[in-house]
């Protein structure tokens, strides 16, 4: 095998090769006769003095030198990308049509006024933004980037950690005034609730023990269920009963003691707040400006959050 060129062909090979799970998928994506393909990386192999890929009738499957080669070639195209990008972003302007997601409350009060930022700064790029409270499949929908509440089960998504949220207990001052503080959790049986339809198989409100850390569920039974979360926390303004929500969906309310926190030692542990992408490779131009862009701003949002705990 000649030179650099010629072992970074046949890395970004090897990489796509197990990215797409065949030699021929990778060839069609590459657009390389299966043949070249092949040699190049029996090349490779040969260079190295080690089997890389073992190549059986159903799948192709990497040896454990593979796995080890397959992680670091990917290291460094990200890096020569990186690099070729920095140098060509001396002379290239972000353009083209970023499309992101983010639950409705979340995204009309805080990723909204982002973007708009974002835009004033970037005139070649549009942005299209989905505001839906369920999770929008990136891939099938091209989303390029999300923020997302909550942990992620798919370890496939790139993910950028821009908060933790709460998850707390909320009622008016006038609604416990008229029936008492709940100490406990378990006073929650005793009054009314109001809860958000979700999809979820359990309707019950999770907590966790002060002393043990030990998580339990309060089988509430709403006195009013609604669809939205904005709903749910005009309810509780309104003084039909206590709801629980995610602390920014009730952070104005709380700073202008509308509503109040109760129950806060019983609170499950944060969940983090993300901004996720898929491509684990060559990120375009548009994503990483926004990226960059937004999660520092992000930050400072989900801080100002955090620290709304209202009237002392």
């Amino acid at each position: 095998m000649g030179g650099w060129m010629d072992r970074f062909e046949a890395m970004s090979m090897l990489v796509t090769v197990t990215e797409t799970g065949s030699l021929s998928a990778a060839g069609r994506a590459l657009k390389v006769p299966l043949a070249t393909l092949s040699r190049k990386i029996t090349d490779l192999e040969t260079l190295l003095g080690t089997r890389l890929l073992i190549r059986t009738t159903r799948k192709l499957m990497l040896t454990d030198a593979g796995i080890a080669y397959v992680a670091a070639a990917r290291r460094i195209l990200e890096q020569v990308e990186e690099a070729e990008r920095e140098a060509a972003g001396e002379f290239t302007m972000p353009k083209g049509e970023l499309v992101i997601t983010a639950p409705i409350q979340l995204g009309r009060l805080h990723v909204l006024p982002v973007v708009a930022d974002f835009l004033a700064l970037f005139s070649e790029i549009n942005v299209r933004l989905m505001l839906a409270d369920r999770n929008i499949d990136l891939i099938d929908a091209h989303v390029d980037m999300a923020v997302r509440v909550g942990k992620l089960p798919d370890s496939s998504m790139v993910a950028t950690q821009v908060g933790l949220m709460r998850t707390v207990v909320c009622a008016s001052p006038a609604l416990m005034d008229g029936r008492g503080v709940p100490r406990t959790p378990d006073d929650l049986l005793k009054l009314p609730c109001v809860a958000v339809d979700t999809p979820l198989p359990s309707p019950d409100w999770r907590f966790k023990a002060p002393g043990s850390g030990a998580t339990f569920d309060v089988p509430v039974v709403p006195r009013l269920s609604v669809t939205t979360t904005e709903a749910a926390a005009q309810a509780a303004i309104r003084g039909v009963g206590i709801t629980r929500l995610l602390h920014y969906q009730v952070a104005e309310a709380v700073e202008a003691d509308a509503l109040r926190i109760i129950l806060d030692a019983f609170e499950p542990n944060p969940v983090p707040v993300n901004l996720v992408h898929v491509s684990r490779g060559q990120m375009p131009l548009k994503m990483r400006r926004f990226l960059d862009f937004a999660a520092p701003r992000l930050r400072d949002v989900f801080e100002k959050v955090a620290a709304s705990v209202g009237p002392v």
